[in-house]
């Protein structure tokens, strides 16, 4: 058994996490329910900092919020000051809510509306990372209305594609994120925005996936990114202020998953940025990244109440709990896989394979297969580890089934941050039919 973060087994025989007992968490908030370990959250986020100012380079660590979102971990990243990464209008109004500082929001996304791009400049983020040539014509023309030029960042396929799932690799060059950086496409930009009195080239983003565990896919790109540096630096006379290579650093999901430490990360990073300002000979530029997963993922766990079982003889036994896609669709599309307990039978010896199924009207709906566990009984509680990443970003009401609660924890101290969704919240947009439907 692999326990994450702040995670032990207390004196009751029962999962422990931030001081508080897990058991105790979900008979008060009930289940399912993701829990926090912000001890550990926070660990992560100095690490990756303390790893930049460790190399002496300018860098911001902006936490890529589609992992997860939500106005107190908005709060928690503020506090720990990293900037911040959103991808749509609803993240970007969430932020603001929070009270996060709007110059270190970076706005992402590959088809920002206009409405999107006019409150991130209403706002005064601090980067809009342009996707296409259809963004910059929407920036030059709503710039207008403003004082300050619009600072943006380039996003750029290197053509590197990392080692991961297709659904979850977007540095190749056949992807619908960003410019191409071998086909030409890149430079059109670069020499449309150079041009505009409204936007400002601040620099160049790249980012080549998702749930990495080697530095070779980042350290190829940064040199991908320097040799058109070298090209543009001929061309327009430019050199970029900032370069963003983005995120994608692996957890620990299974035994399986090897992640490297999150300093390994950035210092290999460094080194190839490095390596290539000093054989061109040009000033070091600020050195952005992104990290999502390798911030919250590790860092949440849900809890789930076993309900039915099912045994099919000589084949399989099936153990169902009060989740599954709707709260962590993962597995459906990813065939993600996860490692699992009985927070409340801890100490029993976990040696019963049983295929943990969710209670949605999918076949598809297997949260883990094949998981040993102990003798299981009804109001068991299932423990299910590493779901702080795109568990409740995801989550969904597919048969109208409400989105579990979010409880932080640290210190001993439980607090709610997302409370559950009730079946009132459920209808709360819905309107009746006004007119008699008409039968032929």
């Amino acid at each position: 058994m692999f326990l994450h973060g702040t995670s032990k087994i207390n004196e009751v025989g029962h999962l422990e996490i931030g001081g508080v007992d897990t058991i105790k968490l979900a008979k008060e908030y009930g289940t399912p329910l993701y829990i926090y370990d912000v001890a550990l959250i926070r660990e992560r986020a100095r690490s990756f900092k303390q790893a930049f100012e460790n190399m002496g380079v300018r860098a911001q660590v902006a936490y890529a919020s589609k992992a997860f979102s939500s106005i107190a971990m908005f709060q928690l990243i503020a506090e720990e000051g990293l900037s911040l990464d959103v991808v749509s209008g609803g993240e970007l109004y969430t932020a603001i809510a929070s009270g996060f500082p709007a110059e270190k929001i970076h706005l992402h996304g590959n088809n920002k509306s206009r409405a999107e791009l006019k409150m991130a400049l209403d706002h005064g983020v601090g980067c809009i990372v342009v996707d296409n040539f259809y963004e910059i014509e929407l920036l030059e023309e709503l710039s207008k209305n403003y004082s300050t030029q619009v600072p943006v960042l380039l996003r750029v396929t290197p053509g590197v594609e990392a080692h991961t799932h297709d659904y979850i690799t977007t540095g190749q060059e056949d992807s619908k994120f960003g410019f191409g950086l071998l086909n030409g496409q890149i430079e059109r930009a670069i020499e449309a925005i150079l041009k505009s009195k409204g936007i400002r080239l601040l620099g160049i983003h790249c980012h080549i996936g998702s749930q990495i565990f080697d530095t070779a896919g980042f350290v190829l790109a940064a040199e991908r990114v320097f040799e058109k540096i070298s090209v543009w630096k001929e061309q327009f006379s430019y050199t970029p202020e900032v370069v963003n290579l983005g995120g994608g650093f692996g957890i620990r999901y299974t035994e399986e998953d090897q992640p490297l430490p999150a300093t390994y990360y950035v210092e290999q990073i460094v080194e190839a940025v490095k390596k290539q300002v000093n054989e061109m000979g040009i000033a070091m530029p600020e050195i952005w990244i992104e990290p999502g997963r390798s911030l919250v993922g590790d860092a949440g766990t849900t809890l789930y109440t076993i309900g039915s079982q099912k045994t099919v003889p000589n084949i399989r036994e099936y153990v169902a709990i009060d989740g599954g896609m709707s709260d962590n669709i993962r597995p459906a599309l990813y065939q993600a896989k996860y490692e699992a307990v009985l927070a409340n039978r801890v100490t029993e010896k976990h040696d019963k394979p049983v295929s943990i199924a969710g209670k949605c009207c999918e076949s598809g709906d297997m949260l883990i297969w094949d998981l040993p566990l102990p003798e299981v009984k009804p109001d068991d509680i299932l423990a299910v580890f590493c779901t702080g990443a795109y568990g409740y970003s995801m989550a969904n009401n597919y048969n109208r089934i409400p989105r579990p609660a979010v409880v932080f924890v640290e210190n001993g101290v439980d607090q709610l941050v997302v409370k559950r969704e009730s079946f009132e919240d459920l209808i709360a947009n819905d309107l009746p039919l006004k007119s008699k439907v008409i039968q032929n």
